[in-house]
């Protein structure tokens, strides 16, 4: 016997393969920004269904422009790239854990990444972007300040973020504990938990 959770993991295929969602129909001009928010200890399941969605996404879409991003991976790859990674490393082991977050404000700013995601997504040429990754990146970077910032750079093409806390529709509370400012533009996936 499934459980909710696993249900609901069994939806988003069939979700993001829809004409439907693809062409964004019944969002009412909204930006097509979706989120799936699960319990944040089934982590490991999420990201181990991550990999089977793109592994059937071209399958079951054939052509189907998906691209996947982790948080995580994209600062510290925007990090090095900028040659700030060593000298965080070196930051946190020094002054600890705050001065690190301190010290990277600027360069991780959310404005700063969400420029850095769309030119390596380059939205006009996608159909579906995946977005994890969350959990690891905080507190370095906060959720609804990223998703504010892709708003006017995703254009029309579809964002999922997979969250590990609860999105109840208005606001996203990470861990299902922890506050974040409200969040109203995006859509759920699919049923809650």
């Amino acid at each position: 016997m499934s459980t909710d959770f696993e249900q609901r993991l069994d939806k988003i295929l069939d979700r993001l393969t829809s004409d439907d969602f693809l062409r964004g129909r019944g969002l009412g001009n909204e930006i097509p920004f979706y989120a799936f928010d699960y319990p944040p200890e089934r982590e490991l399941a999420v990201r181990e269904h991550i990999g089977f969605l793109l592994e059937q996404l071209p399958k079951r879409r054939p052509g189907l422009r998906v691209v996947h991003v982790n948080l995580f991976s994209l600062m510290v790859e925007h990090l090095k790239a900028r040659g700030f990674y060593d000298k965080a490393l070196q930051k946190q082991r020094q002054a600890g854990d705050e001065a690190l977050r301190k010290a990277l404000a600027a360069p991780l700013d959310a404005a700063k990444l969400a420029a850095v995601l769309a030119d390596q997504v380059d939205p006009a040429n996608r159909d579906l972007v995946l977005v994890s990754g969350v959990g690891s990146a905080y507190p370095l970077l906060r959720t609804h300040n990223l998703l504010n910032n892709l708003h006017h750079r995703m254009g029309s093409t579809p964002l999922v973020l997979f969250y590990p806390g609860v999105y109840d529709g208005q606001s996203l509370r990470l861990f299902g504990l922890l506050p974040d400012k409200p969040y109203y533009r995006a859509f759920r996936l699919v049923d809650s938990w």
